[in-house]
């Protein structure tokens, strides 16, 4: 026989886990905000088109901005994902030591909203690249 909190142990390291992975996200996020190319700092050093190429334009400059800010939006998404996930394992443990049955109801409800706003994320993150990629086979990248 397995002891009683067998499971529970288990899901705790998981979460104990997943918060330690969280927090190196949230920490690579915010070395890259006071970095040199953080978004604040590139968009305060600008160069004109004519910078790069005279008075033509710069089609690879302007792609690449475009790649840095889709990057930048989805590390900021991932952070948001992971702490949207460590908020529901944290009430899935709970409910798990407690037994589900007696989970409070706004526990509930809070879980399925979670739930609903990860499934939503997910999905615009996926109709993101797959325009991101339309987008790219039309420039030729």
């Amino acid at each position: 026989m397995l002891p009683d909190d067998a499971g529970g142990s288990g899901l705790r390291r998981g979460l104990e886990a997943l918060k330690i992975f969280k927090g190196r996200v949230d920490t690579l996020l915010a070395t890259f905000e006071g970095s040199p190319g953080s978004y604040a700092k590139v968009a305060a050093h600008t160069l004109s088109p004519a910078a790069f190429c005279g008075k033509g334009e710069f089609a690879e400059a302007t792609g690449l901005h475009r790649e840095y800010e889709r990057v930048h939006e989805r590390i900021t998404s991932l952070s948001k994902s992971l702490a949207l996930q460590i908020e529901a394992m944290q009430i899935a443990v709970h409910g798990a030591d407690i037994g589900f049955d007696n989970l409070e109801d706004d526990l509930r409800r809070r879980f399925h909203e979670i739930r609903t706003e990860i499934n939503e994320q997910q999905a615009e993150a996926q109709s993101d690249q797959k325009r991101s990629d339309q987008q790219q086979a039309k420039a030729g990248y």
